[in-house]
Parts: structure tokens; sequence; C-alpha cells
């Protein structure tokens, strides 16, 4: 699954690796687009509109082998993330921190990890891979997490 996905151009690529891909994000015009764009690849996006945001989000219980996270940040929607994933599935997720403000977008704090706060989001996932920093020219901080089986 790729969560607030944007156009889709993780869920395109992973589509086009051979797997089955599930996208959501808030924005109907971007979900149209990448609709639109896996109908012209030929490839199986099944893509929706959701509200990540809402507090009854659900994105089921022990239903995807990998989760995707690139670049969005709520801090409420970890639960459901880590309830999504099944026994044995990966949880990939990047976004930026709070000294990325100090080079332009995002600022707000709403939308910035604090240092070390994606590790303690992530718990009680086990971490595989982790790194913090400017990578790219960007601060950000990503982890690979697995559940337990």
């Amino acid at each position: 699954m790729d969560v607030a996905c944007g156009v889709g151009r993780n869920a395109l690529r992973l589509a086009a690796d051979g797997l089955r891909v599930a996208a959501i994000d808030r924005d109907a015009a971007k979900i149209a687009s990448l609709q639109a764009s896996a109908a012209r690849l030929g490839l199986p996006v099944n893509a929706r509109v959701m509200d990540l945001e809402s507090e009854s989000v659900d994105l089921g219980t022990d239903a995807y082998d990998l989760i995707l996270v690139v670049h969005y940040l709520h801090r409420p929607l970890f639960p459901a993330l880590r309830r999504a994933l099944a026994p044995g599935g990966l949880l990939l997720y990047e976004t930026f921190t709070a000294q990325q403000a100090s080079r332009g977008r995002p600022t707000s704090p709403d939308h910035l990890l604090e240092p070390g706060e994606l590790l303690r989001l992530v718990a009680p996932l086990e971490v595989l891979r982790q790194r913090e920093g400017d990578f790219e020219g960007r601060f950000v901080a990503s982890v690979v997490a697995r559940k337990p089986v």
C-alpha cells in the first residue's frame, strides 16, 4: 500500500515490478491522475480517495505485506499503519525532520519529525534499518520496520 500517494509515482513503480498495489490519498484529482496513468500503462493499481486524517481512518487489519509512506506525517495514523501490516510485513517510512524548515518547506511542526521521533512512532515494530540526517539536500528520517510474525 502506498499511503498519501499523490499522483502515484511509487505506486506505479511497485506495480511495474509486479506487486499488487493499493494506493490512497485524500486528493481526488491526484487519485484520478494515478488511475489514468495506471490504465494507460496497463498496471493493476487499486487507487482510492481516503481522508487519512479522519478520526475513524481504517486501513484494515493484517492486510498488507508492505506499506510505503514518503513525505507525509500525521502522527495519529501510526496505530492504523501498524494494525494494517500483515505479520512479517514491512513499513517503509521517510519524511522530513524539523531541520528541514531551515531549508524551506515544510515548515509546520505538525509535518516535521523531532530527533528520534520516527523510531518512537513505529514502536513496537522491529526496526531493521533507519537513518536520520541530511540526505540528497533534505533533512529526513527513514525507517524500515517489520511487524512480528
